[in-house]
């Protein structure tokens, strides 16, 4: 072991310091400017290194900075996994239920089924979670980035295939696609429907289910409104 005398000793320990004080990596040049006057570095790096040698932490040494890091051979007992649970945005969710429907299918897409913008991270947090990924190029003006789910997306929701995704029957009967609610809180809902009296659940009863889309309901407010400034003209004639 490198014998150092009184000075030099004290010059290690403040040396010592200073790196387990510092947030971040410094240089030999700095360390020294700390120290008193006499500190010599050829001295008492070697020396910190020798006491440490063998230690739970050890000195390094990167692109000319110096900093105290832990050992690797014990660095795998310091390490803590832990599971996090996030919960998706709603703009998240319906990103990755049409790039599973729809795919291969490119941003400017899945924004025009969506109506909005497409925040790019939204597929950032989609690719991080290992459930989408680029797809190949389309060839058409632009050459837009298409995008797929991958094997992860059917692992995690358990699918064997994307022919395993729920079908619309499917997702009536969970009743993620329940339309009677949807009309029902449409105001003056009975001037929709030849009859004031007939139910809106009679009507979906004899009807299509699959016309009821975001369309449809906006024609039916429009002819709603319509009629109302129908009856108002009326009104004032007579």
């Amino acid at each position: 072991m490198t014998q150092l005398n009184e000075d030099q000793t004290s010059h290690l320990r403040m040396m010592e310091a200073i790196l387990f004080a510092s947030a971040a990596p410094i240089s030999p040049q700095v360390i020294l400017d700390r120290l008193p006057e006499g500190a010599d570095l050829n001295v008492l790096l070697p020396a910190l290194k020798e006491n440490y040698a063998g230690r739970g932490v050890e000195l390094t040494e990167t692109d000319g900075q110096l900093a105290f890091r832990t050992t690797a051979d014990v660095e795998e007992a310091l390490t803590i996994e832990k599971e996090v649970s996030k919960k998706l945005s709603k703009a998240a969710l319906e990103t990755l239920s049409i790039v599973a429907y729809h795919q291969p299918i490119t941003r400017a897409e899945i924004e025009n089924i969506r109506g909005v913008a497409t925040h790019k991270g939204t597929l950032d947090i989609l690719m991080e979670l290992g459930w989408v990924k680029p797809g190949r190029r389309r060839e058409t003006p632009g050459r837009p980035l298409t995008w797929m789910t991958t094997t992860n997306f059917l692992d995690h929701f358990q699918l064997e295939s994307l022919m395993d995704l729920p079908g619309l029957d499917d997702l009536k009967a969970s009743g993620l696609l329940d339309r009677r609610a949807a009309i029902e809180t449409i105001p003056d809902t009975a001037d929709l429907f030849e009859n004031p009296d007939q139910d809106a659940q009679e009507v979906l009863d004899h009807v299509d289910d699959d016309a009821y889309d975001e369309a449809t309901y906006n024609e039916m407010q429009e002819t709603a409104k319509e009629s109302a400034m129908d009856d108002g003209e009326t009104g004032e004639e007579k």
